[in-house]
């Protein structure tokens, strides 16, 4: 599989404004957001759902819950930047999440 390509800064604010509720992070090139749900069960089972998604593609999150809550870092570590493949998560999970 070939490496991605890191984004510039034009491609990362135009992708980024295609999302909704995601944010860059201070200091690093990477993007957040926070999922709330119902209930600990509708959490895992988002990230369940999210962990599928990301091993077909070979693009894994950083992520961390708590019952209802589960909080998500996307970047390239490869480039140590941000990719396609990060925006392809993120939306992946957004429609996770409104399912």
């Amino acid at each position: 599989m070939s490496r991605p390509l890191r984004l510039d800064n034009n491609a990362i604010e135009i992708s980024l404004g295609e999302l909704e509720g995601w944010s860059l992070v201070e200091g690093r090139e990477a993007i957040q957001k926070t999922f709330t749900f119902k209930n600990f069960v509708q959490a895992f089972g988002f990230m369940t759902q999210s962990a599928i998604i990301a091993e077909k593609i070979d693009h894994h999150p950083e992520w961390f819950n708590v019952y209802k809550t589960v909080e998500v870092t996307v970047a390239t570590h490869d480039v140590d930047g941000l990719t396609e493949l990060d925006f392809k998560l993120a939306k992946a999970m957004d429609k996770i999440a409104k399912s």
